[in-house]
């Protein structure tokens, strides 16, 4: 599932963080910043899994 919505969000990088911090924008205010700290680390894994960092994922080198 995970490889298919990669799939489908590939040349769409950019558009993805930005859904994924508003999202995580979002969950703090209703929560009052409460859980902010595990809502940011929610969030890098998000985009770290959706290669929405800026920079693709990282691979290892080839020997």
């Amino acid at each position: 599932m995970l490889d298919k919505l990669k799939q489908m969000l590939k040349g769409h990088e950019d558009q993805a963080g930005k859904a994924v911090d508003k999202g995580g924008d979002m969950a703090d205010k209703r929560t009052q910043g409460k859980y902010s700290g595990q809502v940011d680390t929610a969030q890098e894994q998000a985009k770290r899994q959706l290669g929405a960092e800026g920079k693709p994922p990282e691979q290892p080198p080839r020997q």
